[in-house]
């Protein structure tokens, strides 16, 4: 009698987002994860937040973009870190203006 030993099925990726906070002194923040709600939470209550947030709370989800595995959102939020602050904007701007339709 021959027996199959089943393999547990994993996906190659899990989802990550990359977001921009708004902080309370209209500073922005970039940073990544896998769970954006969780981390929001984190950022505006807990100890875990990036020091940066912890100082200028309350933070605002203002953009998110979900990645395929952790290696692209590290990516992702690194170009997003190099861009002006205007450009920041007008990213957000434009994520809004899709969500609407517009």
């Amino acid at each position: 009698m021959s027996m199959h030993i089943l393999q547990p099925i994993h996906q190659n990726f899990f989802n990550m987002y990359v977001y921009i906070l708004r902080c309370a002194d209209d500073t922005l923040y970039t940073g990544s994860t896998t769970d954006i709600d969780r981390r929001i939470v984190e950022h505006n209550t807990s100890p875990r937040a990036a020091k940066y947030t912890r100082a200028r709370r309350p933070v605002v989800l203002v953009y998110q973009e979900s990645v395929k595995d952790l290696s692209t959102a590290r990516s992702r939020e690194a170009e997003i870190k190099q861009l002006t602050r205007n450009e920041k904007l007008v990213l957000i701007k434009k994520s809004l203006q899709e969500k609407r339709g517009v």
